[in-house]
């Protein structure tokens, strides 16, 4: 197993957020959104803007971390290519994290079945990488296979790391709760069977270390666990010998609705509220893989790295170099279950602003735990039937703060979370962009 190969490896096994973050940032807050807005809150399925709307195919990457920074100029400007090792800013800490995410939306719908409920199904293939407080230090020599002359030293508490494959089928049933004059409110379940493909995780309650580069030694202690689903090759993820688990959404949304309206504007085609206020727990649930390997590596031991800089070789190296034990467990991957607030405000006719918090109910140092950034996003937007245009500012975990824009127009959805900022600034610690087609039905209006 070459370490050029196996990056990911290097990561994981040496224990050091695209983490599930948020999606789609920026359409999922259109009411034009259709099958996007359930991945967010299953209660939009029921009183949309369309009669039918369906998912061809969507794909959103997110990804990042608070140990280096780029610059896209750098990268766009680049003769000889870009270059990781020198073209990065650097910003090792004992507690590092890295972070990706990658969502694809395949077919889905959803469509009205009476006046007060609807139903959608969708289905998703997802692959999440959490690594949370890893030495950034130990990770940058181990990149460059210990080539230095400098001494240096690491002290890390709570290293956990997690990649994690599935598929899932949702089916969303939404239901109109209250209908008055001026309130409204509308409530929706998502139900999940999930295809798990397999995971790693990693875990060191504490781990240090002092790199001797005379003697070109690493001396260690504390210990390591490494472990991974049966089968399971994070470098070829295959869709194959999957083991299923079940997952939920639930969620909520109220709209004040303060002026009576016109008759010709009463119609499910256009939006009727001043504010609007949603709230959903996302991703209940996990997936138990039955004779998963887990190996404790016993770190209290001396490492000769000269041996790591011939091979390449992470697993021999740890073999060869500290002592082992490897048992077959059942180890349970838990979904990143968060919770989800929108505020919508209609400032004028076909100009909104949105503000939308993400927070995570898991704890990122529990081992076999997939989590996401919380983060923070104000929305603005110009917003018609055809066409959308809108450019989230995103307060992410870790300090990093993200401009995007993006654009609706029709069947085809394109934006970032954060390419303004990536444009502008000169060290972007994360980027994320997405892609989608689909078929909308609308509303019929009323004439």
């Amino acid at each position: 197993m070459k370490n050029s190969n196996y990056i990911f490896y290097l990561c994981c096994i040496i224990s050091l957020n695209l983490l599930n973050s948020q999606s789609y940032v920026g359409l999922n807050t259109d009411n034009y959104a259709g099958v996007h807005s359930l991945i967010l809150n299953p209660s939009g399925v029921v009183d949309s803007r369309f009669k039918t709307d369906i998912n061809l195919i969507s794909i959103s990457a997110f990804g990042g971390s608070d140990y280096f920074g780029i610059n896209l100029n750098d990268i766009i400007k680049a003769e000889d290519g870009f270059d990781f090792d020198s073209d990065v800013e650097k910003t090792p800490t004992n507690a590092n994290n890295f972070f990706v995410n990658t969502d694809i939306l395949g077919p889905s719908f959803m469509f009205n079945l009476s006046p007060k409920s609807s139903i959608g199904i969708l289905s998703r293939v997802r692959a999440v990488f959490n690594l949370h407080n890893v030495s950034g230090e130990l990770y940058e020599n181990l990149s460059d296979n210990f080539d230095t002359n400098e001494n240096f030293n690491f002290n890390s508490t709570d290293v956990t790391g997690t990649v994690h494959a599935w598929a899932e089928i949702s089916l969303v049933y939404g239901r109109i709760l209250i209908d008055s004059k001026k309130q409204f409110l509308k409530g929706g379940i998502s139900l999940k069977y999930l295809q798990g493909a397999g995971g790693v995780f990693v875990n060191s309650p504490n781990f240090t270390g002092n790199y001797d580069a005379t003697n070109e030694t690493l001396a260690t202690t504390g210990d390591l666990t490494y472990g991974t689903s049966q089968d399971f090759n994070n470098n070829d993820i295959e869709f194959k010998n999957l083991t299923s688990g079940f997952g939920a959404d639930i969620g909520f949304t109220y709209e004040y609705r303060p002026h009576k309206l016109r008759d010709s504007l009463t119609s499910r085609a256009h939006n009727k509220y001043k504010l609007k206020i949603g709230a959903a727990i996302t991703d209940i649930g996990s997936i138990d893989y039955k004779e998963s390997t887990l190996t404790t590596y016993n770190l209290n031991a001396t490492a000769d790295t000269s041996t790591f800089n011939e091979e390449g070789d992470i697993e021999q190296f740890l073999d060869d170099n500290y002592n082992a034990t490897e048992t077959t467990i059942n180890q349970k991957i838990q979904l990143p279950t968060a919770l989800r607030v929108l505020i919508d405000y209609q400032i004028r006719h076909k100009i909104y602003v949105s503000l939308q918090g993400n927070l995570s109910l898991k704890n990122k140092n529990t081992v076999g735990t997939n989590s996401i950034i919380n983060n923070l996003v104000v929305s603005p937007r110009l917003e018609t039937r055809l066409f959308s245009l809108y450019a989230p500012i995103s307060f992410r975990e870790y300090g990093d703060v993200a401009w995007g824009a993006g654009f609706r127009f029709s069947a085809l959805t394109i934006g970032s979370g954060s390419i303004l900022s990536n444009l502008i600034t000169d060290s972007s610690q994360t980027t994320d962009v997405y892609l989608g087609l689909k078929i909308p039905i609308y509303q019929k209006r009323k004439r």
